[in-house]
């Protein structure tokens, strides 16, 4: 006999136990100084008076069942006001172990689990006892059935929608039709209820998510911010460059015109040769000079990217070196200028470092868009060992662009030469969700790409 029917029974002895001690004490104590007439009435007097004790013995009654039985009696309306009552205090914590722990000392099953639909599968979300086992998961009401440790379910459904389900192990017993109809009494006063505590899950997600939205917009703005100073920085020194040495050669060319063609004491000691010279080489000077600035204009703002896209950028830069480029893959979607940008200035700067002399093989530079990155690879089969690290710090500046924006730069030494590996995520705002994160090879397995 489980604990359940013994404090049943030993309920209602208690109960009939003390209806009969109260109505008996009162008739007897009635009897005497009761008048012939009223001796009628008195049986009704004594069941009344001990039906009204009983609603002040219920309490007492029940603690003294629990203490000798160990178990809980409880109906499933006291069940629905408890919980209830908790999530009306905000504690969805207490709330659904709370209507677990019910459900199982109602049953007097072995443990009660409370599944969640979620995204479409049923998640346990509390049980008890607990066990501290990691929660479970059920594609489906048949599959939750079809559970080894479950032997009984009974849906919790809010109009034609599944929220939840209820179960019990009870294995040592037989599931009784005083479980089911409590059971199921519970389910059809807890639509409303899970449909509360589910809405407030929903919305402390909610809150979470904006949480990390605003977390991953700060950090892309501190990206932001590092990569403008990394730029900041490769333009001055380009410019410092520029002015420094070819200014300087400039400057001294016109002076030297100038000695050539200032007339001194006697007008003999001109010589227009050497003012001549002097401005060939002042020529010279400026036309140098002019290019420079094209390539660093062209740097800052490159108008074929913004046009075209990356692949034609880089086709613009490859025309100018003496060394053979093979240019493969395409970018069939626009993306974002700081994404596009990244991604071909540190793909032009490889080219342009490996493909500045001529040499027996070609380079090969391929790019491509997948898996939530735009990536390049650039591969020399000429640079020999060691030359990794010499590459990797003439990159530099661009790799710690690269690495601001969020993505990455590779140098990998392979038998046969060095690969430059560069990826950018296609999207540079704050993304709210899993990351985009791609895996898979450009060109070639296991370089990260």
């Amino acid at each position: 006999m489980n604990r359940a029917l013994v404090a049943r029974l030993l309920r209602l002895l208690l109960v009939a136990g003390w209806t009969g001690a109260v109505f008996l004490v009162l008739v007897v104590a009635l009897d005497g100084v009761a008048g012939q007439g009223q001796r009628l009435l008195l049986p009704f007097v004594a069941a009344g008076v001990a039906a009204a004790g009983m609603v002040a013995a219920r309490r007492p009654i029940d603690r003294l069942v629990r203490g000798v039985t160990h178990h809980r009696l409880t109906t499933p309306y006291s069940v629905l006001a408890q919980t209830t009552a908790r999530v009306g205090a905000g504690s969805l914590e207490e709330a659904l172990p709370g209507l677990a722990q019910v459900i199982a000392e109602g049953t007097d099953a072995q443990r009660a689990v409370v599944w969640l639909a979620v995204d479409d599968r049923l998640v346990e979300t509390a049980a008890y006892p607990v066990d501290g086992l990691p929660a479970a998961a059920a594609d489906n009401l048949a599959v939750l059935l079809a559970r080894p440790d479950t032997d009984h379910v009974v849906p919790v459904l809010d109009g034609t929608e599944l929220r939840a389900a209820l179960t019990i192990e009870k294995p040592d017993s037989p599931i009784t039709p005083a479980d089911q109809r409590l059971m199921q009494d519970v389910a059809d006063g807890a639509g409303l209820l899970l449909r509360s505590v589910q809405r407030g899950v929903e919305l402390h997600e909610r809150v979470r998510q904006a949480d990390e939205l605003a977390a991953q917009l700060r950090e892309s703005r501190r990206r932001l911010t590092r990569a403008r100073e990394v730029e900041r920085r490769r333009l001055i020194g380009e410019l410092s460059h520029a002015t420094t040495e070819r200014l300087g050669a400039l400057h001294g060319a016109l002076d030297g015109a100038a000695d050539g063609l200032r007339a001194g004491p006697d007008a003999a000691a001109a010589d227009p040769g050497q003012a001549l010279e002097a401005l060939g080489r002042a020529r010279v000077a400026l036309d140098e000079l002019l290019e420079r600035f094209r390539v660093i204009a062209r740097g800052v703002y490159p108008a074929v990217l913004r046009d075209q896209g990356p692949v034609a950028a880089l086709d613009e830069v490859i025309a100018d070196l003496p060394r053979t480029v093979r240019l493969t893959g395409e970018v069939t979607q626009r993306l974002a200028w700081e994404v596009e940008s990244g991604i071909y200035y540190v793909a032009a700067a490889a080219v342009t470092h490996l493909g500045d002399r001529p040499a027996r093989t070609e380079l090969h530079v391929h790019l491509e868009h997948r898996d939530g990155r735009l990536a390049a690879r650039v591969d020399d089969p000429e640079l020999g060992p060691g030359s990794a690290a010499a590459l990797r710090a003439e990159l530099a500046g661009d790799i710690e662009r690269l690495g601001a924006l969020g993505g990455d730069v590779e140098v990998i030494e392979y038998a046969a030469g060095v690969a430059v590996v560069a990826w950018l995520p296609d999207r540079l705002e704050p993304l709210v969700g899993p990351a985009l994160v791609g895996s898979g090879p450009v060109g070639g397995s296991g370089t990260g790409m």
